[in-house]
């Protein structure tokens, strides 16, 4: 797959090219404003620039359905000069039925494009299915992706369905709803992609802070492994599992608000994840397609945890007995996160507290672990025992909000160890208030490293590169 820079009239963006490795030039009508693209020049002047580039040898230009006929009409008068011609249609509003973009894609066709484009704006990421289907079944080559979070996994998958370019913005020059070019070369390395390539994707609400394709991608690549790892913005559980059930999406990682929620949409559930009530790792199992559940969050929460205290050397030796054993252990947040962390440290034989801004949800996760249950708001005036354990299994401190904690201040020095389960920043207020006050500290990236172990077995039926794993994270969080 090779980079073309792409000329947009007063515009520039940037286009990885999947095609001819003597192509030249890129050249393309950057859409007009009015039709969901990002020109807003004059209109003559961006039709005369376009003129210019084919008859300057560009390989491909670009012009909107509504001019392609009479500008196709032009060129041929004109003797082509070998150029082919992509026709585009920038769609406003939800991507339409099969049935209209197959009559959109006729339409197309019909102008004697060389190459089709089709560009919407996704409401939800259930219709990229009809992206997919367009794709595939087109009979010219074809580009179709729709913009926004909703419709990232369009743009990132577009080769493995068929697509002949794959549209990123340059560094300094963003477009809203692409990928960098940078991204689509480094993170996603989308020139690997094909239609036997496996699909995992994060499950989540909001996606863009997850830092998992950074640390799932390269090791599917160190693997040999023909897998990709997007971000997938999702607004309807149900709806997103009944839509993608092809063995193509063979596995998904689970994030805020939907580790509990998914429980129900497994077809089956392991036993710890039943415990737990939560899910954080979900397989389509490749025998009968049925969706399984599982939770890595808890080991790797609680291992690190448990490590981190053995490193101190806050307990004797390495005794079989884990150093949680007795401890007051108070946990912030009883969803999906705080209920991993919780039955991991009921499992050690600590002593729980939980708190939640949900004061019956607090109950019933404390009933699950033989603990207490306290309304959130309370949380500000506790005392915790000396060398109690804390850990934060909320959104509290996470990018872009990152100056609030979830405890008073003038407690930490009580705690032993502080635990936050928020990675983005690596090192939050909540970890570094916590150790100015003497506290061991653990940041939720070691719990990301070690659950993302767990998953990646889990994904490719393999043992983890944990090595490369570690590095990777080392480096680039």
């Amino acid at each position: 797959m090779r980079i073309l820079h792409c000329i947009l009239a007063t515009h520039i963006s940037t286009v990885v090219y999947n095609g001819d490795p003597n192509a030249r030039l890129t050249s393309s009508g950057a859409g007009r404003k009015w039709e969901g693209g990002q020109y807003e020049g004059d209109e003559h002047k961006r039709l005369e620039a376009l003129r210019l580039a084919h008859d300057l040898g560009a390989d491909y230009i670009d012009f909107e359905l509504k001019v392609a006929s009479e500008m196709i009409g032009e060129l041929e008068n004109k003797h082509r000069n070998g150029g082919k011609v992509i026709v585009s249609s920038y769609l406003n509003g939800a991507t339409p039925s099969k049935e209209k973009l197959g009559d959109l894609v006729a339409s197309m066709q019909a102008t004697g494009a060389d190459m089709i484009k089709v560009v919407s704006n996704a409401d939800d990421i259930t219709e990229m299915e009809r992206i997919f289907y367009l794709l595939s079944h087109c009979q010219v080559p074809a580009v179709a992706y729709s913009v926004g979070e909703r419709g990232l996994i369009s743009q990132l998958l577009c080769p493995k369905f068929g697509g002949a370019l794959v549209y990123g913005s340059m560094e300094g020059n963003s477009i809203p709803g692409l990928p960098t070019l940078d991204s689509l070369k480094e993170a996603y390395k989308v020139d690997c992609i094909d239609s036997d390539t496996k699909v995992f994707g994060l499950v989540s609400k909001p996606v863009s802070h997850s830092k998992g394709p950074l640390l799932h991608n390269p090791t599917l690549r160190h693997a040999n492994f023909n897998g990709i790892y997007v971000p997938m913005f999702v607004d309807d559980l149900k709806k997103f599992f009944d839509v993608f059930a092809s063995p193509d999406f063979a596995g998904y990682s689970v994030g805020f608000p939907y580790k509990e929620a998914v429980v129900q949409f497994c077809d089956e559930v392991h036993p710890l994840a039943k415990s737990i009530g939560a899910v954080n790792t979900i397989i389509r199992r490749p025998g009968d397609g049925k969706l399984i559940g599982y939770n890595t969050d808890c080991e790797g929460s609680i291992t690190a945890i448990e490590d981190a205290l053995r490193d101190q050397k806050h307990v004797n030796g390495r005794s079989l007995n884990s150093p949680l054993a007795g401890k007051q252990f108070v946990v912030v947040g009883a969803g999906g996160a705080g209920r991993a962390i919780a039955v991991g440290a009921r499992s050690r034989g600590a002593r729980l507290i939980v708190f939640d801004i949900d004061l019956e949800r607090a109950k019933c996760l404390a009933r699950a672990v033989s603990g207490e249950a306290r309304h959130f708001e309370s949380l500000a005036h506790f005392q915790p025992e000396n060398g109690a354990i804390l850990a934060n299994a909320t959104p509290i401190g996470m990018h872009p909000s990152t100056d609030r904690i979830p405890a008073a201040e003038e407690t930490l020095g009580n705690y032993q160890l502080v635990f936050d389960a928020v990675y983005t920043p690596r090192k939050t207020r909540l970890l570094k208030d916590a150790a100015a006050a003497g506290a061991i500290t653990v940041s939720g990236v070691e719990m990301f490293l070690r659950q993302a172990i767990g998953q990646f077995n889990l994904f490719t039926g393999r043992e983890a590169p944990k090595d490369f794993m570690r590095k990777i994270v080392l480096a680039k969080f």
